[in-house]
Protein backbone atom coordinates (compact mmCIF):
# COMPACT_ATOMS: atom_id res chain seq x y z
CA UNK A 1 0.00 0.00 0.00
CA UNK A 2 1.33 3.43 -0.90
CA UNK A 3 1.73 5.93 1.91
CA UNK A 4 -0.31 8.79 0.39
CA UNK A 5 -3.44 8.18 -1.69
CA UNK A 6 -5.38 10.97 -3.43
CA UNK A 7 -9.03 10.84 -2.31
CA UNK A 8 -11.34 12.44 -4.89
CA UNK A 9 -14.83 13.68 -3.94
CA UNK A 10 -17.54 13.28 -6.58
CA UNK A 11 -21.24 14.02 -6.32
CA UNK A 12 -22.47 10.63 -7.56
CA UNK A 13 -20.17 9.63 -10.44
CA UNK A 14 -17.24 8.01 -8.57
CA UNK A 15 -17.59 4.60 -10.21
CA UNK A 16 -18.16 6.07 -13.68
CA UNK A 17 -15.12 8.32 -13.26
CA UNK A 18 -12.90 5.45 -12.05
CA UNK A 19 -13.83 3.40 -15.11
CA UNK A 20 -13.32 6.42 -17.39
CA UNK A 21 -9.83 7.14 -16.02
CA UNK A 22 -8.93 3.45 -16.08
CA UNK A 23 -9.87 3.26 -19.77
CA UNK A 24 -7.41 6.07 -20.59
CA UNK A 25 -4.27 5.03 -18.73
CA UNK A 26 -2.20 1.92 -19.25
CA UNK A 27 -1.55 -0.27 -16.23
CA UNK A 28 -4.86 0.84 -14.73
CA UNK A 29 -7.62 -1.00 -12.93
CA UNK A 30 -10.70 -0.50 -10.85
CA UNK A 31 -10.47 -2.22 -7.47
CA UNK A 32 -12.72 -2.52 -4.43
CA UNK A 33 -16.10 -0.84 -4.44
CA UNK A 34 -17.82 -0.12 -1.13
CA UNK A 35 -21.48 0.73 -0.77
CA UNK A 36 -23.53 2.85 1.59
CA UNK A 37 -25.00 0.80 4.42
CA UNK A 38 -28.09 1.80 6.39
CA UNK A 39 -26.24 3.92 8.98
CA UNK A 40 -24.08 5.74 6.43
CA UNK A 41 -27.12 6.19 4.21
CA UNK A 42 -29.11 7.77 7.03
CA UNK A 43 -26.23 10.09 7.95
CA UNK A 44 -25.47 11.16 4.37
CA UNK A 45 -28.84 11.05 2.69
CA UNK A 46 -27.35 8.80 -0.03
CA UNK A 47 -29.35 5.69 -1.00
CA UNK A 48 -28.47 2.49 0.85
CA UNK A 49 -26.64 0.14 -1.50
CA UNK A 50 -25.36 2.94 -3.74
CA UNK A 51 -21.63 3.31 -4.35
CA UNK A 52 -19.73 4.96 -1.50
CA UNK A 53 -16.10 4.57 -2.62
CA UNK A 54 -14.19 3.10 -5.53
CA UNK A 55 -10.50 2.24 -5.32
CA UNK A 56 -8.60 2.44 -8.59
CA UNK A 57 -5.07 2.62 -9.94
CA UNK A 58 -3.60 4.62 -12.82
CA UNK A 59 -0.06 3.67 -13.83
CA UNK A 60 0.38 2.05 -10.43
CA UNK A 61 -0.78 5.17 -8.51
CA UNK A 62 -3.63 4.38 -6.13
CA UNK A 63 -6.67 6.65 -5.87
CA UNK A 64 -10.00 6.50 -4.06
CA UNK A 65 -13.14 8.09 -5.48
CA UNK A 66 -15.99 8.97 -3.11
CA UNK A 67 -19.64 9.65 -3.89
CA UNK A 68 -20.05 12.32 -1.23
CA UNK A 69 -22.77 14.51 -2.71
CA UNK A 70 -22.87 17.96 -4.30
CA UNK A 71 -21.43 19.94 -1.36
CA UNK A 72 -17.91 20.11 -2.78
CA UNK A 73 -16.63 20.54 -6.32
CA UNK A 74 -13.20 20.25 -7.84
CA UNK A 75 -11.26 23.47 -8.44
CA UNK A 76 -7.96 24.29 -10.09
CA UNK A 77 -6.46 24.46 -6.59
CA UNK A 78 -5.43 20.86 -7.18
CA UNK A 79 -4.55 19.15 -10.43
CA UNK A 80 -3.06 15.89 -11.59
CA UNK A 81 0.06 16.14 -13.76
CA UNK A 82 0.64 13.62 -16.54
CA UNK A 83 4.25 13.63 -17.74
CA UNK A 84 4.50 12.59 -21.39
CA UNK A 85 7.56 11.42 -23.31
CA UNK A 86 6.20 12.22 -26.80
CA UNK A 87 3.82 14.55 -28.59
CA UNK A 88 1.68 11.53 -29.45
CA UNK A 89 1.21 10.87 -25.71
CA UNK A 90 0.31 14.50 -25.07
CA UNK A 91 -2.18 14.42 -27.94
CA UNK A 92 -3.77 11.17 -26.75
CA UNK A 93 -4.19 12.17 -23.10
CA UNK A 94 -5.33 15.66 -24.07
CA UNK A 95 -7.98 14.36 -26.45
CA UNK A 96 -9.32 11.69 -24.09
CA UNK A 97 -9.29 13.70 -20.86
CA UNK A 98 -10.69 16.91 -22.37
CA UNK A 99 -13.52 15.09 -24.17
CA UNK A 100 -16.68 16.46 -22.56
CA UNK A 101 -14.59 18.78 -20.41
CA UNK A 102 -12.83 22.07 -21.02
CA UNK A 103 -9.46 22.95 -22.55
CA UNK A 104 -7.83 25.64 -20.48
CA UNK A 105 -4.38 27.15 -21.10
CA UNK A 106 -0.74 26.23 -20.57
CA UNK A 107 -1.34 22.48 -20.81
CA UNK A 108 -4.24 22.50 -18.32
CA UNK A 109 -7.67 21.01 -18.89
CA UNK A 110 -10.73 20.05 -16.89
CA UNK A 111 -12.25 16.65 -17.56
CA UNK A 112 -15.98 16.04 -17.76
CA UNK A 113 -16.11 15.57 -13.97
CA UNK A 114 -14.42 18.92 -13.30
CA UNK A 115 -11.05 17.48 -12.23
CA UNK A 116 -8.06 19.53 -13.44
CA UNK A 117 -5.16 17.89 -15.28
CA UNK A 118 -1.85 19.17 -16.60
CA UNK A 119 -0.65 17.28 -19.68
CA UNK A 120 3.03 18.15 -20.02
CA UNK A 121 6.27 16.94 -21.59
CA UNK A 122 8.64 15.25 -19.13
CA UNK A 123 11.32 17.82 -19.99
CA UNK A 124 9.20 20.74 -18.76
CA UNK A 125 10.66 20.73 -15.25
CA UNK A 126 14.20 20.85 -16.65
CA UNK A 127 13.33 23.66 -19.06
CA UNK A 128 11.64 25.76 -16.38
CA UNK A 129 14.43 25.35 -13.82
CA UNK A 130 17.40 25.89 -16.16
CA UNK A 131 20.08 28.14 -14.68
CA UNK A 132 19.93 30.15 -17.93
CA UNK A 133 16.96 32.36 -17.05
CA UNK A 134 16.58 33.48 -20.68
CA UNK A 135 15.92 29.89 -21.79
CA UNK A 136 13.37 29.42 -19.00
CA UNK A 137 11.68 32.71 -19.86
CA UNK A 138 11.39 31.75 -23.54
CA UNK A 139 9.78 28.43 -22.60
CA UNK A 140 7.33 30.15 -20.26
CA UNK A 141 6.46 32.75 -22.90
CA UNK A 142 5.74 29.95 -25.39
CA UNK A 143 3.59 28.05 -22.87
CA UNK A 144 1.45 31.14 -22.22
CA UNK A 145 0.34 31.11 -25.87
CA UNK A 146 -0.76 27.47 -25.90
CA UNK A 147 -3.64 25.39 -24.71
CA UNK A 148 -2.33 21.89 -25.48
CA UNK A 149 1.45 21.96 -25.21
CA UNK A 150 3.55 21.37 -28.31
CA UNK A 151 6.90 19.74 -27.54
CA UNK A 152 8.64 20.95 -30.71
CA UNK A 153 7.65 24.56 -30.11
CA UNK A 154 8.86 24.34 -26.52
CA UNK A 155 12.14 22.69 -27.56
CA UNK A 156 12.65 25.45 -30.12
CA UNK A 157 11.96 28.12 -27.50
CA UNK A 158 14.37 26.46 -25.08
CA UNK A 159 17.17 25.96 -27.57
CA UNK A 160 17.06 29.15 -29.63
CA UNK A 161 17.56 32.78 -28.60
Amino acid sequence: MQRITPFLWFDDKAEEAAHFYSSIFKNAKVGAITRYGEQASNASGRPAGSVLTVAFQLDGQEFVALNGGPQFRFTEAISLVVNCETQAEIDEYWEKLSNGGQEIQCGWLKDKYGLSWQIVPTELGTWRSDSDSEKSARVMAAILHMRKLDIQTLQDAYGHP
